[in-house]
C-alpha cells in the first residue's frame, strides 16, 4: 500500500510515496535526476521491482516545483544531497523507518547526490547509481563507505568513462555493471528489467545482512543563515563604525551578510559571480566569472585540458554568463545604484564555500575596484580552501573549518534555497535602513 506524505526540508514540504512491503529487509530513498520528480516511470518501475523482493521503497521530490523552474538548483548537488540527507532523517523518524536498514538508488545527477549523502552517513548500507553522474561527487568517493553498485548503459558513451573513473576513486565493496545494447535512459527492451534486476540483487545482498539500523543524527553547525550570520557579525564587531561595506554572494550569502551589515552599521551589496560551464555539462564548472566596473573570469585550468575546450566555446560562454550577472545585478538591484567601494573596507560573505572557485572570482573583480582592504568573511569551509584564499583576500575570517567536509549545506539544519525575492527584499530593507539613519 502506497503512503503519501509531505517530508519537511529547511522551509518547504517535499511530496513522497513511502511503500513498505511485509517483513521488509530495508527501504531504499530514491534521487531523481535532473529534469525528473518521483513520479519518473523509470524509477517507479524499479521500485515495483524492489517491493515485489520485500524491500521498502521511497520516492520523493528533490525540489519544489518552483525550486525546479530555476535550473541553477536542478543542478546544486551538494543541495540535493541536502535534501536526501533531511528525508532520511525523516524516515528515520518514522514508525515504518526506524530501525530499517536504508540504502539509496540514485539516477543520473541523483546518483552524485546520492553518493555525497552516503559519504556524510556512513549507516546506509547500499548505494546502486543508474546512468549515474558520479564525476560531480568526485570529492567525496573515497569516503563513502557503503557497497556500491554503478550501472551505465553499453551505448550510454562519455558516461561509460566517467563511471570507470569513479570506480577507480571510490574504496568501499563495489561493482561496475554495463548493461548491453542499452543508452542513457534504458528504454531498449529488457534494459530497464536488467536495471532491477541488478538493483534487487545488490540491495538484496547488503541489506538483508546488516544489522539493526541505530537511529543516526547528523546535526548542522548552525540552525540558519541568519544564526549563521548573527555568529560571523561577532567575530568582525571590530568593524562597527568604520568605513565598511558589506558585499553578498547571492543568493545564500544575502541573509548571512544581512546580519554582517546590521551589525557593523554598514551598507549592503552583491557581487555576483556565476559558474562557467562546461561543454554539454552546464553543471560541472570550468571557471567563473565576476561583472562589475571590471569583469573578471577564472578557469580551472585542469578541467579545461581535460575536456579539450576551445578558446571559441569560452569566449561565447563567459560572454553568456556575464549578460546573466547584468540581467541578476539589475533584477536585485532595482534601479538603485551600486554601493562605492574604492578605498573603503570591503567585506565579502557566502554562506561557505566547497572548492572557492565562485569566491575567487569575486575577490578579484573586487580588487580591481581598489578597495582600502578586502576581507573574506564565512561561516564554514574546508581548511585547504582556506589556505587556498588566502593570497586573495587581506583577512579571512571563517568560523568553522572542518576535516571532513562534504557539503556546505552539511552544517546548516535550515539550508533552503534562497529566493530572488529573498534576496531584493534583503537589499530592499537594508536600503530603506540607509536612509532611514541619522
Amino acid at each position: 500500500m502506497v503512503q503519501s506524505a509531505l517530508i519537511p526540508s529547511d522551509s518547504v514540504r517535499l511530496e513522497c510515496e513511502l511503500v513498505i512491503p511485509k517483513e521488509a529487509v530495508g527501504v531504499v530513498l530514491f534521487a531523481h535526476g535532473s529534469g525528473s520528480s518521483r513520479l519518473s516511470p523509470r524509477n517507479q518501475f524499479v521500485a515495483e521491482s524492489l517491493q515485489k523482493k520485500g524491500i521498502g521503497t521511497l520516492l520523493f521530490d528533490l525540489l519544489t516545483e518552483d525550486e525546479a523552474a530555476d535550473r541553477d538548483n536542478v543542478f546544486d548537488i551538494d543541495f540535493l544531497a541536502h535534501r536526501l540527507s533531511d528525508a532520511t532523517r525523516w524516515l528515520r523518524g518514522t514508525s515504518e523507518g526506524k530501525g530499517r536498514p536504508l540504502g539509496y538508488f540514485g539516477a543520473s545527477t541523483g546518483a552524485a547526490a546520492a553518493l555525497i549523502a552516503a559519504a556524510k552517513d556512513p549507516s546506509i548500507r547500499a548505494v546502486v547509481s543508474r546512468g549515474g553522474r558520479p564525476d560531480l561527487a568526485i570529492r567525496h568517493l573515497s569516503h563513502v563507505q557503503a557497497p556500491t553498485l554503478l550501472i551505465v548503459g553499453g551505448e550510454d558513451w562519455g558516461v561509460i568513462e566517467l563511471n570507470e573513473k569513479a570506480y577507480q576513486i571510490l574504496r568501499c565493496d563495489k561493482s561496475l555493471r554495463i548493461v548491453p545494447k542499452a543508452t542513457h535512459l534504458f528504454e531498449e527492451p529488457g534494459t530497464l528489467e536488467e536495471v532491477a534486476r541488478l538493483a534487487s540483487d545488490w540491495f538484496l545482498e547488503h541489506l538483508a545482512s546488516a544489522p539493526e539500523d541505530p537511529a543516526v543524527t547528523l546535526p548542522g553547525v548552525f540552525r540558519d543563515r541568519d544564526s549563521a550570520g548573527k555568529a560571523l557579525a561577532k567575530r568582525l564587531k571590530s568593524y562597527a563604525g568604520q568605513d565598511v561595506v558589506v558585499l553578498a554572494i547571492p543568493r545564500g550569502g544575502l541573509p548571512v551578510a544581512r546580519q554582517v551589515a546590521d551589525a557593523l552599521g554598514a551598507p549592503l551589496d552583491v557581487v555576483v559571480v556565476r559558474k562557467l560551464g562546461a561543454p554539454g555539462q552546464p553543471e560541472l564548472g570550468i571557471g567563473a566569472v565576476v561583472d562589475g566596473d571590471h569583469p573578471r573570469a577564472i578557469f580551472n585550468p585542469q578541467v579545461l585540458e581535460t575536456l579539450g575546450v576551445s578558446d571559441e566555446y569560452i569566449d561565447a560562454e563567459v560572454a553568456r554568463q556575464l549578460k546573466e550577472v547584468k540581467r541578476r545585478e539589475a533584477a536585485y538591484r532595482q534601479g538603485r545604484a551600486k554601493v562605492p567601494i574604492e578605498g573603503k573596507t570591503v567585506i565579502i560573505v557566502d554562506d561557505g564555500i566547497a572548492t572557492g572557485s565562485s569566491v575567487r572570482a569575486a575577490l578579484r573583480g573586487i580588487r580591481r575596484a581598489r578597495p582600502g582592504k578586502l576581507i573574506l568573511a564565512v561561516p564554514v569551509a574546508p581548511p585547504e580552501t582556506v589556505e587556498a584564499l588566502r593570497t586573495e583576500a587581506d583577512e579571512i575570517v571563517c568560523l568553522e573549518t572542518p576535516e571532513v567536509f562534504f557539503a556546505v549545506g552539511q552544517f546548516y539544519e535550515d539550508f533552503h534555497q534562497v529566493s530572488d525575492d529573498e534576496v531584493r527584499t534583503i537589499l530592499q530593507a537594508g536600503r530603506k535602513a540607509e536612509t532611514a539613519a541619522p
